[in-house]
Formats: structure tokens, C-alpha cells, sequence
């Protein structure tokens, strides 16, 4: 396995805890979110798909942001891993994994 200059490691490391820390704001706006704004959004009459728009963004949008998110999170890391000259096959083929003796 090849070494990693400090300097990038730290800038890989300060953009890996910053994405983090975007991913849970986002989830934690979007899980309190709709239970601060769901009175205002019931008294609005909105509708999504036949429901009440303060029941489905509780009950089915909030799950369906956290899947996306881990969807982005997944692609965002694997750029950022490329960014950074952390990729997987590199690594394995580095470390003698990628090919037979």
C-alpha cells in the first residue's frame, strides 16, 4: 500500500467529515422538518398521491430523501476518493490484490 502525503490526507479527511455533516443536517431537516412545519402544511389542503402532503412527506418523503441520500453520499465518496487517489482498484492493484503472481 502506498503512503499518503500528510497535506492530502488531512484535505481528504476535512471534506470526508464536511459531506458527513451535510448528509445529517440535510436528514435531520428533513426528519424535523415536517414535524415543525405538518400543521401548517395540513392547513394548507395540499395533497401528494391522494394523501394528506403533511402525512406523506412524515411517512413516505422523509424515507425517500434518506434513500437518496445514501445513493449521493455513495457517489459523492467514490469521486471524492478518486479526487484524492484513493480508489479501490488502485489500491488493490498497489497492494499486490489486482493481479496473479
Amino acid at each position: 500500500m502506498r503512503k499518503i502525503e500528510k497535506e492530502v490526507a488531512d484535505r481528504y479527511f476535512k471534506t470526508r467529515v464536511l459531506l458527513i455533516i451535510v448528509f445529517l443536517a440535510i436528514g435531520f431537516l428533513v426528519s424535523f422538518g415536517v414535524v415543525i412545519f405538518a400543521e401548517t402544511i395540513h392547513e394548507s389542503g395540499a395533497y401528494i398521491m391522494g394523501m394528506p402532503a403533511h402525512y406523506f412527506m412524515g411517512a413516505q418523503g422523509a424515507v425517500a430523501t434518506f434513500i437518496v441520500l445514501l445513493f449521493l453520499n455513495a457517489m459523492i465518496n467514490d469521486r471524492v476518493d478518486k479526487k484524492f487517489g484513493i480508489d479501490e482498484s488502485r489500491n488493490e492493484q498497489i497492494s499486490g490484490g489486482g493481479h496473479e503472481h
